[in-house]
């Protein structure tokens, strides 16, 4: 599954987090607050998006970009201190 990661941290310290957690699952930073990774499991993918939940506050907006899952692309975007889902049939 190829998953993309886009952030937009408010806090320095938050960012330094999320980054250290996504480097540990195995993401490239391949743009400024962009990681990409090809070889991310879906159990792995939940836990760095409970670990990032943890890492982060109202002001810090994240989104994940994941293909194909289930024949689909699936976007999901913690904005507010909530995790909202969207769901793309190709």
């Amino acid at each position: 599954m190829f998953v993309a990661v886009i952030c937009d941290i408010a806090d320095a310290g938050h960012k330094d987090s999320v980054f250290d957690y996504l480097k540990r699952y195995g993401f490239k930073e391949t743009i400024e607050n962009v990681f990409e990774s090809t070889s991310i499991s879906e159990k792995a993918l939940m836990r760095l998006k409970w670990d990032i939940d943890k890492s982060t506050d109202f002001y810090d907006k994240i989104r994940f970009y994941q293909y194909p899952y289930e024949d689909t692309l699936v976007i999901s975007c913690l904005q507010e201190k909530k995790w909202k889902k969207s769901v793309i049939k190709i």
